[in-house]
């Protein structure tokens, strides 16, 4: 610390204060920054191990059927049994038990500490939006289930390559077209994963009950599907689209297959899928609408 000059009543210290001279972001900056680190947050980065046990051992889980499917592939190369498959690409972008777990722990996590200790008004403060923020919070979390859908699938197909009988070229010639059905198809998927999560964990400022109302929104729909196609007799119903959680399948089995696969519970309804194609953009807009509703400005 040096004196800079000084007068009869007093003095003027260089206490080494320098301004901000570095790059200048706009909105986009921000919002990407907040996105970054939602996405850090959920992921554990940069936060103590029990953070990271949940996200990294989902991952492991995902990818244990692709290591089975490329095992299996190996051990029976030039044998009868090589054309076996333990699960498809189609099968692999599905719902799963640890998948919507995550889902329930990370989306309450990204939003509910944010109002709870009263944050937003400090993110707020800046360039931020609450559409800005909606939509850095539900691309995080989306971000992370599409990678968490696609990684294995990649495990797969690079797998499978490598061992299948026909060679690596034929494998791909004759199997390219999962490279895009794949990435649709998990994109649709983490889509509405995550506007439902984001969408019900903004009513609360408590994560166990965002959790829980996720989890609970899961296992009522669930149930009153299966009263529907139980009442039915088991025969296919159109009633199945009650199933919340189990919708992104419909569409699932139309960019794999064109059509709904004959084992779901719509391929006996006439215009299924277009309902489900309905159901899907309409929920995925009110699930929106709900969170803009909810940022539309902050209480102070």
């Amino acid at each position: 610390m040096t004196i800079v000059g000084s007068t009869q009543g007093g003095a003027v210290y260089d206490r080494g204060y320098r301004p901000y001279e570095g790059r200048r972001g706009g909105r986009a900056e921000a919002r990407w920054a907040l996105w970054r680190l939602t996405i850090r947050r959920a992921l554990g980065l940069r936060r103590s191990w029990r953070q990271k046990v949940m996200p990294w051992t989902l991952l492991g889980i995902v990818t244990i059927p692709a290591i089975v499917n490329v095992g299996v592939g190996y051990l029976s190369r030039d044998t009868p049994a090589s054309d076996f498959r333990f699960i498809t690409y189609r099968e692999y972008v599905g719902v799963s038990a640890a998948m919507l777990l995550f889902v329930a722990v990370t989306a309450p996590d990204a939003v509910c500490p944010d109002r709870h200790d009263r944050v937003l008004p400090l993110i707020f403060s800046r360039q931020l939006t609450g559409v800005d923020y909606v939509l850095a919070k539900v691309g995080a979390i989306a971000t992370i289930v599409f990678g968490f859908s696609v990684i294995p699938q990649l495990v797969l197909f690079v797998g499978q390559t490598l061992v299948s009988d026909n060679g690596a070229l034929d494998y791909y010639l004759d199997n390219d077209e999962v490279l895009w059905q794949v990435p649709v198809a998990a994109a649709l998927l983490a889509l509405w994963y995550a506007v439902i999560a984001v969408a019900l964990a903004s009513l609360t400022d408590r994560r166990i009950v965002g959790g829980i109302a996720l989890l609970g929104l899961a296992l009522v729909t669930s149930a009153i599907a299966g009263v529907f196609i139980g009442a039915n007799d088991g025969e296919h119903s159109i009633m199945f689209l009650v199933n919340l959680l189990a919708l992104p399948l419909a569409l699932r089995d139309v960019v794999f297959l064109g059509h709904l696969h004959h084992s779901s519970p719509l391929s006996g309804s006439e215009g299924a899928a277009w309902f489900a194609g309905i159901e899907y953009a309409v929920i995925t807009v009110a699930a929106f609408a709900l969170l803009f509703w909810r940022y539309r400005e902050v209480d102070l």
